[in-house]
């Protein structure tokens, strides 16, 4: 089994980081089932779940999950997941919008804890976050061959506050819209590589003949963004 490269590698990170001897981990979309094998060869969960829904992934998780406290399902998401089932899941190389279908399907089968590296349209799995109680305690980038955000959100307790305004404290003090985009707790550390990140779209963004819906949007966002940082 090669070594998680270092995307897969910071999502491991964020699962189970108190160190729970009895997590029931589920990974939709396993693949090659190396994240599972990672996090049951390291102690990290007592017992895996891998969900494919295509025969080649399927036999690959088999063949790698093969002696190890773990079982693969072949079946769509949480479709194959019992309610209460799962202490934690995580879902990864996909786009937002399959993910986000992934989690509204069944509701009810979404553990306490989920951690999300999505490949594109972050802001739709912080939207969800929001939109179902889940607050944001960690996201980190993993700078690999793209810069892959890796979300982790905890289920908060039910908020006797107004449903339709944030109720999580990583999104105080930052712009929502941003923060919704590029992460709040990334726009807070600030690190160098990041700003460099955005720099470097932005040149990329304003050199293009024609900016049109999202990326306009996103193009206004880091503007505002690297705006603000300047000025402090």
């Amino acid at each position: 089994m090669p070594k998680l490269d270092i995307r897969l590698r910071t999502v491991a990170s964020l699962i189970n980081p108190q160190g729970d001897a009895s997590v029931v981990h589920g990974d939709i979309g396993s693949d090659h089932g190396g994240l599972l094998v990672s996090l049951l060869r390291s102690k990290r969960i007592a017992q895996g779940i891998a969900v494919e829904n295509k025969s080649q992934p399927f036999d690959n998780s088999c063949r790698a999950l093969q002696g190890l406290c773990a079982e693969v399902r072949f079946g769509d998401g949480l479709a194959v997941i019992q309610p209460g089932e799962l202490t934690s899941l995580s879902i990864c190389g996909m786009g937002a919008e399959s993910m986000v279908k992934i989690l509204e399907a069944f509701p009810d089968r979404v553990p306490d804890h989920v951690v999300l590296q999505p490949n594109r349209q972050h802001e739709l799995v912080r939207g969800w976050g929001l939109r179902n109680g889940f607050r944001l305690n960690e996201e980190q980038i993993a700078w690999g061959h793209w810069p892959y955000a890796v979300i982790s959100l905890q289920r908060a307790k039910v908020s006797e506050f107004d449903a339709s305004t944030p109720n999580d404290p990583a999104y105080d003090d930052v712009d929502l819209d941003a923060a919704l985009l590029f992460g709040p707790l990334i726009l807070k550390r600030w690190e160098p590589k990041f700003a460099d990140r955005l720099h470097q779209e932005q040149a990329y963004l304003q050199g293009l003949t024609q900016l049109r819906g999202d990326y306009e949007h996103r193009l206004h966002q880091i503007q505002k963004v690297l705006a603000v940082h300047a000025a402090r």
